[in-house]
């Protein structure tokens, strides 16, 4: 099996990209190409107009880079990770800024061994910044990051693309995909099995939005037949689910139950992710 098996795609100024699948779908060896840092076996690759093998030189200035399994001597500073990645380039910005704007510049003297793991992702960022690229490869940025720190680099992503960086990003967490790019490219097996936004990825597997609530006394269901929105309807234990196509069913369905005074309760939704176009796609769920 070929870990990049006959893809093709654009990625577009401006916009941050991502490269999604399980762990082994061919995401990292795709990336890896793009940088330069592997070579494929056939087919055309351009990166800003460059080929990434023949024209390395002159693209190193006008890209960054986060590997997958970036890792820094326990010993060294971080001003002298900063100072030692600034001298890979000819031209680098003043890293005082940087590492403000992602707050480690109170950790400057800080050893790489004393840094949290959101603070090492975060400088793995900042040394992808230094030299002011125009496009940044994220690859799996988050992987073993607890939940909060998460979060926190994805709000970094999101304020790096709005100062005019293009951001290709590779991850197997769906929701991060979901929550931060522009267009997402779903890869499988070595296969890129779905391109779009992730608003169209999910609009196109047309699974139903839900609507659970429970309800205090006793509720004939089929009251709910004449509202047209609904598709069906059933009930588990003490919850009520109630199935629709659009944002349109939860609108009706409350202002029925509201109409009728049926008092209800522990009411939430719950509507389709890019995990459910992966399941239906693939018909398995994600592997981490």
């Amino acid at each position: 099996m070929k870990a990049a098996d006959n893809i093709s795609f654009d990625v577009f100024k401006g916009e941050i990209f991502g490269l999604v699948g399980p762990n082994g779908a061919g995401k990292t060896t795709t990336i890896e190409c793009i940088e330069g840092l592997r070579k494929s076996d056939s087919g055309n690759l351009k990166v800003m107009g460059l080929n990434p093998l023949t024209n390395g030189r002159v693209l190193r200035d006008s890209i960054g880079i986060q590997l997958q399994e970036s890792e820094l001597p326990g010993r060294i500073k971080v001003w002298e990770a900063i100072d030692l990645f600034s001298s890979f380039y000819s031209k680098t910005i003043k890293y005082d800024s940087l590492l403000k704007d992602l707050g480690l510049d109170g950790k400057k003297g800080a050893y790489f061994s004393r840094l949290s793991g959101g603070q090492k992702q975060r400088l793995f960022i900042a040394l992808s910044l230094i030299n002011d690229p125009e496009l940044v490869f994220l690859d799996e940025l988050t992987t073993g990051l607890d939940p909060q720190a998460r979060r926190a680099t994805w709000e970094l992503i999101t304020t790096i693309n709005k100062k005019g960086k293009t951001i290709f990003l590779t991850t197997h967490y769906m929701e991060e995909a979901e929550r931060l790019c522009d267009r997402v490219a779903i890869m499988d097996h070595g296969k890129i099995i779905a391109l779009d936004t992730p608003q169209n990825l999910i609009r196109s597997i047309k699974i139903e939005n839900k609507l659970i609530f429970s309800v205090a006394g006793d509720f004939q269901l089929d009251t709910l037949n004449d509202t047209k929105s609904i598709s069906k309807y059933e009930k588990l234990g003490d919850k009520i689910i109630v199935y629709g196509q659009d944002n349109k069913m939860v609108r009706d369905t409350v202002n029925f139950l509201v109409k009728n005074n049926i008092d209800f309760y522990d009411l939430k939704t719950e509507q389709a992710t890019l995990e459910d176009v992966f399941l239906t796609l693939t018909g398995k769920e994600i592997r981490s």
